[in-house]
């Protein structure tokens, strides 16, 4: 489903990734786990035409990431991103900031967004609070209402962005939670994360990134449980006591 080609990625003078190639089938869930500043983010960002890479070639579903060309609003419509920071419209309530994406973005009607809205926010856990604000909503619930806002976009994946390294430790299980049942679903994930538990248990593959290089790429298993290169073994012993 997702295809990148020896992808390079600069700001400026400063190369942040530097030779991406891997893919993501459909329904496989991907984890991009590495030290801060490796690319993990800048690569979820290129994928969905946030940010513009030069060199090497970005595919979904053998339509090509450009954010020049007319397929990346196809790319936009069909692959969905949940931010770091939550990202909400903080003048809208929990139920709007669900349904704006299919009204404005994919010319839906407001009954059948705002059905499907109000079904998304069930799911997450958060029925009760369609019409709060995101100013009174927990990190872990407004991070669940933009989970909610990208599924209401009827995405053929969702990138995650470290979704829950903004929330207070008490929060983190409510938002893994949703994520699992959606890998449970066969959803098409490549998350970017610190938490090693979700990686060891939901991912399909595991790739280690430093220096903007996949170090060591394979199954969640074998890439935590038993890692080859030092590099990926001293960052791991660092973040998991039993490694």
């Amino acid at each position: 489903m997702i295809e990148l080609k020896d992808v390079h990625k600069s700001y400026g003078t400063l190369e942040v990734i530097k030779g991406f190639t891997t893919s993501v089938s459909k329904g496989e869930v991907v984890c991009l786990i590495g030290p801060s500043g490796s690319g993990k983010s800048t690569i979820l960002r290129c994928i969905n035409g946030l940010e513009v890479y030069q060199k090497g070639e970005i595919n979904v579903e053998g339509q090509r990431v450009d954010a020049g060309h007319k397929s990346i609003t196809y790319i936009r419509t069909h692959v969905s991103m949940v931010f770091q920071r939550f990202n909400l419209f903080p003048h809208r309530t929990a139920l709007e900031n669900v349904i704006e994406g299919p009204i404005f973005v994919k010319g839906e009607s407001r009954a059948e967004a705002t059905e499907r809205g109000r079904h998304l926010l069930n799911r997450v856990g958060l029925s009760a609070k369609e019409n709060a604000y995101p100013t009174q909503l927990s990190g872990g619930q407004q991070q669940r209402v933009a989970i909610a806002r990208a599924l209401a976009m009827q995405p053929k994946a969702i990138l995650f962005d470290e979704p829950t390294s903004a929330l207070d430790p008490e929060l983190v299980g409510e938002v893994l939670s949703v994520m699992r049942s959606l890998a449970e679903e066969e959803m098409t994930m490549v998350v970017v994360t610190h938490e090693m538990g979700f990686a060891r248990d939901v991912a399909d593959r595991v790739l280690f990134l430093d220096g903007g290089v996949i170090v060591e790429e394979g199954a969640a298993k074998d890439v935590l449980g038993n890692p080859q290169h030092a590099r990926t073994q001293d960052f791991l012993r660092r973040v998991i006591d039993h490694v």
